[in-house]
């Protein structure tokens, strides 16, 4: 039955040329490293009576380590729990107790934090401080251990996603899950051998699925941890990058970048856009200036992206009306538009209702989560995503508005609740709205409104400075709008629509 990292061994049989590479630690491995890395690390797990079912914490900046330690996971049948160090301790903490973690593999600099974790067995890269167990040593080659045998529905990570509630809802993803995303997601940018991947997507989101499918097609994946223009230029240019991942805010800087820059992209014949709006003003004088298709892709954690989703395809790009289309279901995905209030029902085409995705890659539900995960996730199979939109008559789904008012900032989602939260535990602060507004470069960025208790003062920047040591920083508002009252419908429901409507139209005024 299948496990994920059989492409491991199959990989390694076939190439030793560079399969990831990450260029500000000099490093390449070649699939046949990988897979010794992955037994070695597997063999650590296994030695601390790691058995399959047992979830394990990644918390590590994007790296080598960070792959290999969901390879490792999965190779014995274990849960990766993927998290990223723009967590907070509390944020942390939260993903080991809900997920029931015995592992936390971490580096030197985040030893502190999970030190504070009890319970937890800490592996550290790099130098183990004391109280930790070292990486193992990854330049011997070990035996191979095989893969262990698993079901297509067995689960194999807990990918937490922010809930309306304030509590993240971990999202329970399968070996099928993720075999399925793989394939779709290389059938998405036809990957071959040939290919080089350039990713910028951080290790703990969904996102790094594009970068194992092009390993799974014998592609090189070139590492970059985070997004800054004139590297990623110059990776592409020094690698002769084919395939780009990208989103909102990396396509605008393209588009605004100085004239040359074309030159530096010779190489690259698509780039992948997703994770929230690409407004028709970036992409299509995107596509006319430098004549790169771009994979505009509609999918969610839930979904691991595209295992069940949708795409613009570089054949798609005539008919795309407006550019505003997230394309055609991809692989043995299903999409279809349901009645907000009544999800039994299914609209008509042209009908605007709630997008429902249907396929190989869905979630089990949240885990721990029963009440969230029958909201969401129908007996039918049907997942009902929070997004509105509709279905042309080509069978193209566009997106219009979402459901509920989570924030995508960048790809990251933000839950206004989640953030309020917080801000309500400020002394001075009375009431707290966040809401979303459009922003050209990121798609959308948060804005705090807030009301001061009588007689008490803070200023923008002591919010914002508030928010920062308890929360991630992309859940943190960019800008704060001191109010003497909110609007709310019958003295109590909050309208975040309203203040969105208002605040932009004075932004544009």
């Amino acid at each position: 039955m299948p496990n994920i990292t059989a492409f491991l061994d199959i990989g390694a049989a076939r190439s030793d040329k560079p399969a990831l590479i990450v260029p500000t630690r000099g490093e390449s491995c070649s699939m046949r490293d990988l897979l010794n890395a992955t037994c070695s690390v597997a063999s650590l797990f296994t030695s601390l009576g790691v058995v399959k079912g047992d979830r394990i914490v990644i918390y590590l900046e994007s790296s080598a380590e960070y792959l290999i330690g969901y390879f490792a996971a999965w190779r014995i049948g274990a849960v990766a729990v993927p998290t990223g160090r723009v967590y907070t301790r509390e944020e942390l903490a939260y993903a080991v107790s809900n997920s029931g973690a015995r592992i936390i593999i971490t580096d030197p600099q985040g030893v502190a934090a999970a030190k504070t974790i009890p319970g937890t067995t800490i592996i550290s890269t790099g130098d183990a401080p004391k109280g930790t167990v070292p990486w193992p040593s990854l330049r011997e080659a070990v035996p191979v251990i095989p893969p262990v045998n698993c079901s297509p529905t067995d689960l194999c990570q807990i990918q937490y996603t922010s809930g309306t509630t304030g509590k993240p809802k971990g999202a329970m993803l399968t070996h099928g899950g993720w075999m399925a995303a793989l394939d779709a997601e290389a059938e998405a940018l036809t990957l071959t051998p040939d290919d080089v991947y350039l990713g910028i997507y951080p290790m703990g989101h969904v996102g790094l699925s594009w970068g194992i499918a092009a390993l799974k097609a014998g592609a090189a994946f070139v590492v970059m941890e985070r997004f800054e223009l004139e590297a990623y230029l110059s990776l592409t240019e020094e690698y002769g990058v084919t395939v780009l991942a990208g989103m909102p805010p990396v396509i605008h800087s393209l588009l605004t970048s100085p004239a040359g820059t074309e030159g530096c992209l010779a190489t690259v014949r698509e780039i992948i856009s997703g994770g929230g709006p690409l407004h028709p003003e970036i992409w299509k004088p995107f596509h006319e200036r430098f004549n790169i298709p771009i994979i505009n892709a509609y999918g969610l954690s839930e979904t691991i992206v595209l295992g069940t989703g949708t795409a613009i395809r570089a054949a798609d790009y005539p008919f795309a009306d407006r550019f505003l289309s997230v394309g055609h279901p991809i692989g043995y995905s299903e999409v279809n538009i349901v009645d907000c209030e009544d999800p039994e029902k299914i609209l008509q085409v042209g009908e605007e209702g709630e997008v429902a995705l249907r396929g190989p890659a869905v979630a089990l539900g949240y885990y721990g989560m029963k009440e969230e995960t029958e909201e969401a996730f129908l007996p039918s199979g049907w997942f009902l995503t929070g997004d509105i939109g509709f279905i042309d008559p080509a069978g193209r789904l566009s997106i219009t508005d979402r459901k509920k008012d989570m924030i995508i900032m960048s790809g990251w989602k933000i839950y206004p609740t989640e953030v309020e939260d917080v801000l309500l535990r400020h002394p001075a602060v009375a009431d707290a709205a966040i809401f979303g507004i459009p922003d050209a470069r990121r798609g959308e960025i948060p804005i705090a409104a807030i009301v001061l208790q009588e007689n008490q003062t803070i200023s923008r920047d002591g919010i914002t400075e508030y928010c920062r040591s308890h929360l991630a920083g992309y859940k943190v508002p960019r800008e704060v709008i001191i109010t003497d009252s909110l609007p709310r419908k019958n003295g109590w429901k909050l309208m975040r629509k309203t203040l969105r409507e208002i605040y932009t139209q004075e932004r544009s005024s």
